[in-house]
């Protein structure tokens, strides 16, 4: 069973995958799911400095419908935590992201609390397209920005 995993990454690694290889990455790793998307997106841009920018566009698509994935994930989890007590934290917490509303989803990049971000949105039933149009803003600055910098990096060494 656990086979196919390797066999999956082999084949994603040929250089005819190499955008969708980004693009599976970048979405898994905008789900709930403890994965980051930045060493492939690196790696590829190390690789072929010309697809810069189709690099960091497909990564933003990928990691903008996985965080999509995880607003919809929220939004069907709100029936399900209404039955649970919240405590004075989870109250603030949801009481200042309601305040905010969609533009919350613009804090979507962040490491460890963007993905969870995504799906308390989507619990507190925010505006599916506002949200998804504030995360791909996030998420584009933030493959923007992390790529150069990288990238700048790299050549210094």
């Amino acid at each position: 069973m656990d086979t196919w995993i390797p066999n999956l990454l082999n084949l994603l690694a040929l250089p005819e995958y190499s955008l969708g290889t980004v693009f599976v990455v970048s979405f898994i790793s905008a789900t709930l799911l403890p994965m980051g998307s930045e060493p492939v997106v690196f790696g590829l841009v190390q690789l072929n400095p010309d697809l810069f920018w189709p690099v960091v566009l497909v990564a933003t698509a990928g990691n903008t419908l996985g965080g999509a994935v995880s607003w919809w994930m929220g939004y069907g989890a709100h029936r399900v935590a209404d039955h649970y007590g919240k405590s004075a934290h989870h109250l603030r917490a949801l009481d200042w992201l309601r305040k905010l509303g969609p533009k919350a989803c613009l804090l979507a990049w962040l490491p460890l609390v963007g993905d969870p971000l995504c799906a308390v949105a989507g619990w507190l039933k925010l505006p599916f397209w506002p949200c998804v149009a504030y995360m791909a803003v996030g998420k584009l600055a933030r493959y923007t920005l992390m790529t150069a910098a990288l990238s700048g990096l790299a050549t210094l060494w």
